[in-house]
């Protein structure tokens, strides 16, 4: 496996992932989310390519097969009245084909962007996670991240 910056040509394979990603979401919270939808369309993803401070990655086999894939922002509040001037790479998504788990792609993935976001020179790392998305909260808890803020709400 290898852990690179997605291409154009990546476009079909990212988004069978993404529609995966949102049926997961539809099932768990169909009062939120549309079925049969994907996060970004493909010319949203095809501006993000060109968007330095978006960077994407995916996770390709030796036949360059795509097997999951991070989609990242790079964060930072200057000036901010309370908050510190820091720089933040947060994962605004990342998934791994359902035919690929279980064989590390995710640990490789995370600990790619992480090394990235380092490099980068980012104080931390953040994302978000659904609670219905109970084996994602695990695998991320597994990586050693641990919750910096939660959300909560109340259905009307």
């Amino acid at each position: 496996m290898k852990i690179r910056r997605a291409q154009e040509t990546d476009l079909e394979a990212i988004d069978r992932l993404l529609y995966q990603v949102n049926m997961v979401h539809y099932k768990g919270r169909p009062d939120l989310f549309k079925a049969g939808e994907k996060k970004y369309t493909d010319q949203e993803f095809r501006e993000l390519l060109q968007d330095e401070s978006r960077p994407v990655f995916v996770a390709v086999d030796e036949k360059g097969n795509v097997q999951g894939y991070a989609f990242c922002i790079f964060q930072q509040k200057k000036n901010h009245n309370i908050l510190t001037d820091i720089r933040t790479l947060y994962i605004d998504d990342l998934c791994v084909d359902e035919a690929c788990r279980g064989q590390h792609i995710g640990s490789a993935l995370y600990e790619y962007v992480k090394a990235f976001a380092k490099e980068q020179g980012c104080y931390n790392l953040t994302l978000n996670v659904w609670a219905l998305n109970e084996p994602a909260m695990r695998f991320y808890e597994r990586c050693g991240l641990k919750p910096q803020k939660v959300g909560m709400e109340t259905i009307l």
